[in-house]
């Protein structure tokens, strides 16, 4: 016997691939995602108008009135200080602006100095078990949210022309080893000025000298950063390296572009 029913022309039509959720979200689109996360916040710098940026590192567990709070107050004092000369430059285009992991401890600092001046500030924030929410200092547009560690750590360095590392755990270890590792391997194109906040903390976790006397890295790689003790000493040191490497550079490191400036790998 025939089938009298005419069939719906419409009941099998399915969503096209980048609508389809179940396909984005499973393992075989992971590249998509992956994708994503590298040209969304490429679109927001580029609108914003974003060159490159100051990146502070340092450990989510400090607190204003804590045992190292001091830390808290100097990051916050620095970040405000960078970001008032960065916006007095004489440049259309948003210079050295303060970039952190987006949430609490010396991240918060941070973007709170930059919001204090009245300044863009960046925050990459990341997913974690224990949810770390971005702080209320992030400008909104330049606040992002990052399920991939490696992606979210290809933006501190894609933009960075300067960190400043204060005292922090492994996560603050991990962010700087792997930066230094970088400068000193030569991988990266363009000079990031390396600043160890409080030379205190940092001699008495990292022996920099006994590196150098078991032969695992080279006196001169003792030179790949500087340290600072006070928010202004670090300020000159920024300024300094900055002026010299970039804004008054006898051959530019990197030319201009309408898109952001790059710390590039050497091909």
């Amino acid at each position: 016997m025939e089938n009298s029913t005419t069939p719906n022309l419409h009941s099998n039509r399915r969503p096209v691939a980048y609508k389809n959720e179940t396909f984005i979200d499973s393992p075989d689109a992971r590249g998509l995602r992956i994708l994503s996360e590298y040209l969304q916040p490429l679109t927001h710098f580029r609108d914003e108008k974003i060159q490159d940026t100051i990146v502070f590192f340092g450990s989510a567990r400090l607190t204003e009135d804590g045992p190292l709070g001091r830390y808290y107050k100097e990051a916050r004092e620095l970040a405000r200080l960078l970001t008032v000369w960065s916006d007095n430059l004489p440049d259309n285009t948003r210079r050295f602006v303060v970039c952190t992991g987006g949430g609490p401890g010396i991240m918060e600092a941070a973007n709170r100095g930059a919001y204090d001046a009245n300044g863009k500030t960046i925050g990459l924030n990341i997913g974690l078990p224990f949810e770390q929410w971005p702080n209320p200092y992030i400008t909104p547009d330049l606040s992002f949210e990052f399920h991939y560690f490696f992606m979210r750590k290809f933006w501190f360095a894609y933009l960075a022309k300067a960190l400043v590392v204060l005292p922090g755990g492994f996560g603050t270890l991990d962010e700087l080893m792997e930066v230094l590792t970088l400068a000193q391997t030569q991988k990266l194109e363009n000079k990031i000025v390396i600043v160890l906040y409080g030379p205190e903390y940092w001699n008495e976790i990292i022996n920099f000298p006994a590196l150098v006397k078991h032969g695992v890295i080279g006196p001169e790689d003792l030179e790949l950063f500087s340290f600072a003790d006070t928010p202004e000493s670090a300020l000159e040191i920024l300024k300094e390296n900055l002026t010299k490497y970039y804004l008054e550079p006898e051959a530019p490191l990197a030319p201009e572009a309408p898109t952001p400036s790059i710390a590039r790998s050497r091909i």
